[in-house]
């Protein structure tokens, strides 16, 4: 199987990651996605929702796409989570499956930066979705932090989707709407929650 990985805090998720997921999909021919929510990630602190809310908004977002899955292998074991070591999890358990980590342009650039960055291009091949404003990384520092065994990384493009969990996070807040860049049902599950309130 061609198995999609895509981590996020997804708090919440939005169009921009279900727009993002499906066009690695597509392009890469992918036979499923899986939509790890992270559990304790090292690079984002403070204070996030709690993961089973998280979880639950991700399987409302992609119910009914055959293609997508939420994954719980984070969020059920204790942190901080590494991406090498999720991906080496999956890697034991799914022997037999070629893995893609798909990762905004954003990430692409900080990847250097990232606990063992060479591990995860050994493991998955990188797919970077572009993201607006977001220049090219700098491309020695990238090479060398992957190391000489990683797979050639893709580029899948889409159209500029300026949304984002933290300005959803924002309006809520401020008791404004988020219509029309979250799933229905996802906007359902805040309210009935009162989350982000």
């Amino acid at each position: 199987m061609r198995l999609g990985i895509y981590g996020g805090t997804f708090d919440p998720i939005h169009l921009g990651h279900l727009i993002l997921a499906e066009a690695a999909r597509e392009v890469c021919r992918l036979d499923r996605v899986w939509f790890v929510v992270a559990g304790s990630p090292p690079h984002k602190q403070g204070k996030r929702t709690d993961a089973s809310h998280r979880v639950e908004m991700v399987r409302t977002a992609i119910a009914g796409n055959a293609a997508f899955e939420v994954s719980e292998i984070e969020t059920s074991r204790p942190g901080p989570h590494y991406s090498f070591e999720t991906l080496e999890q999956i890697a034991r358990e799914r022997p037999g499956d070629e893995l893609f980590f798909l990762i905004g342009a954003d990430s692409l650039v900080d990847l250097p930066h990232w606990r063992n960055p060479a591990r995860i291009g050994e493991l998955a091949s990188i797919v970077v979705i572009n993201r607006p404003a977001i220049g090219d990384p700098d491309s020695s520092a990238l090479a060398s932090a992957l190391g000489p065994n990683a797979r050639p990384i893709e580029h899948v493009t889409i159209p500029p989707i300026g949304i984002a969990s933290h300005e959803l996070r924002e309006r809520l807040a401020e008791g404004r709407s988020i219509r029309y860049q979250v799933p229905r049902g996802v906007e359902a599950y805040i309210n009935a929650n009162g989350l982000y309130r």
